[in-house]
């Protein structure tokens, strides 16, 4: 499941990060490349203990606990610490696969996070740049994704993506990796249809009794698929 949430951060909150960004020390993005994606890996990345990077990191955090189109498409059970990268002209990144466990640095949390879904946060405006196209390939075909800044991609992390060479501007972005309470794919796209569909009909008929019984189809599935 492919899925823009808007509105994650707002334009106060982007303009913020984009100031405090602009100020901040990057490194090479190959600080957190796997052995294959190190290879195809051109950009500058956030170092995970620069205090703007923990600063802005809780921000993002508070801002998913306040989305419940996020917290309903992807069920989180952990959220890898988000991180932050920088393309500036001629930087890209070529296809790759993310790595299927992660480990949060020192001094977090050790618990290894699976890479059920994958996140990017945009935080530059279309405008701003040319290329940086997030292309992204699934059954149906390859996506190109270029989001308004405070809007965030969801996608599977089981897919072969890739970020486009910027020819103009540059593009900043944080991205990071979701554990689901449920790791089939299908199985998310079902209880998030199901859960849109109970919030539509609270909404058309309030107090219907079926709701009820819906709802209750909600959670015996979440209760019945969830590996908690």
């Amino acid at each position: 499941m492919l899925l823009h949430v808007p509105d994650v951060l707002s334009a106060m909150q982007v303009a913020l990060f984009r100031e405090r960004l602009a100020h901040a020390s990057w490194a090479d993005g190959a600080i957190t490349a796997g052995h294959q994606s190190v290879q195809v890996k051109r950009n500058a990345q956030l170092p995970e203990d620069e205090p703007i990077a923990r600063e802005l990191r809780a921000v993002v955090l508070e801002a998913l606990g306040r989305s419940p189109t996020f917290l309903a498409a992807a069920l989180p059970r952990r959220i890898f610490p988000p991180l932050f990268n920088r393309y500036g002209e001629g930087a890209s990144f070529g296809a790759h696969v993310d790595n299927a466990v992660r480990y949060p640095r020192a001094g977090e949390s050790r618990e290894p996070v699976r890479t059920d879904l994958s996140v990017t946060l945009f935080l530059s405006a279309p405008d701003e740049y040319d290329g940086g196209e997030l292309l992204i390939e699934n059954s149906f075909g390859t996506h190109r994704v270029k989001l308004p800044a405070g809007d965030l991609l969801l996608y599977p992390a089981t897919s072969l993506h890739q970020v486009t060479a910027i020819t103009r501007g540059e593009r900043v972005a944080s991205f990071f990796w979701v554990q689901s309470l449920i790791r089939s794919d299908a199985q998310r796209r079902v209880l998030f249809d199901l859960d849109t569909s109970i919030q539509q009909l609270s909404a058309q008929l309030p107090g219907n009794p079926e709701l009820v019984r819906l709802t209750g189809v909600y959670h015996n599935l979440l209760r019945e698929w969830s590996d908690v």
